[in-house]
């Protein structure tokens, strides 16, 4: 996906930090972190996992807050990853601002989007870059490491393209619209093909799509559209990733059984058909909880 180079971006929708003096306390922390989260990758919410490792903790260094100023421009954002971020960002927040009340909801922009390197503090406990992008919903933000996409192109297969990338975030953002009708809380919501768990992750790949349809649409404040129109290949490139962070997909890689029990995020095909649910339809059709398990 591609921006127009004259949009204006706001480079105040997301921030950057970066951990230096990484410590593990309890010597185990960090690879329990690891293995719960890179089990499900997308929409995780980390609350409750601060002390999981038996009292260990990911020990914090110093935080250097590093500049995104040069993210200015459409341009930008087509140069550079991190402006690409913020571009998405800017996108995202036109999108639902107008959106949102449509669907019964008084839209509030998330409190932030970080990117970070290595490790960060978050008002769901320490993360690593292990843990892959998530949202909080005790602090309402957006946490991304960037080498993610590098992950997902690598590890999983995916083509990567810009669109793919920027759905990662839309897919987060879709958890925040859920926090503002209060449907993310922090809670267990169990596992299985219908649980509430996987129904909730398919409507934020669902919100996804809608603002993938709608994104060329979004302009900066002097009306110009931030994106230009999708192409069939970058459409292409985001199913691809709702493909291959299928959780059937990942237990195959894995070389485990494919148990639909386990699931907490959909399979394949279901993040596909969601995504494209939503491209086609838009956000009111995203009602996940409505339908029977058949029709996940």
């Amino acid at each position: 996906m591609t921006f127009d180079d004259r949009s204006r971006l706001d480079p105040s929708k997301v921030s950057k930090r970066r951990t230096t003096g990484v410590a593990v306390g309890g010597g185990s922390a960090l690879v329990v972190i690891g293995l719960i989260v890179l089990s499900q990758f997308l929409g995780v919410d980390l609350t409750g996992l601060a002390g999981v490792a038996g009292g260990g903790a990911v020990g914090s260094g110093p935080v250097q807050e590093e500049s995104l100023d040069r993210c200015t421009t459409g341009e930008a954002a087509n140069a550079d990853t991190e402006c690409l971020m913020v571009g998405a960002a800017n996108s995202l927040d036109v999108y639902w601002s107008g959106e949102a009340p449509a669907l019964g909801l008084s839209y509030r922009s998330p409190a932030d989007f970080v990117l970070f390197t290595g490790q960060t503090s978050t008002g769901c406990g320490s993360a690593t870059s292990a843990v892959g992008p998530f949202y909080c919903p005790a602090d309402e933000t957006i946490y991304l490491d960037t080498s993610f996409f590098d992950e997902l192109r690598s590890r999983f297969g995916a083509n990567g393209g810009t669109l793919a990338q920027m759905y990662v975030v839309a897919h987060e953002w879709g958890h925040h619209i859920q926090r503002l009708s209060g449907g993310v809380d922090g809670t267990d919501r169990g596992t299985g093909a219908g649980s509430e768990s996987v129904r909730t992750e398919l409507q934020a790949d669902c919100y996804a799509g809608a603002w993938a349809a709608a994104a060329s649409d979004t302009t900066d404040q002097n009306g110009v559209a931030f994106l230009e129109p999708l192409t069939k290949e970058q459409i292409a490139d985001a199913l691809d990733a709702a493909s291959v962070i299928g959780d059937d997909r990942i237990q195959q890689q894995s070389g485990g059984a494919i148990d639909p029990d386990t699931w907490t995020h959909g399979s394949s095909a279901s993040r596909q058909q969601w995504f494209q649910t939503g491209f086609d339809s838009g956000p009111s059709a995203c009602d996940t909880f409505s339908v029977p398990e058949s029709a996940l």
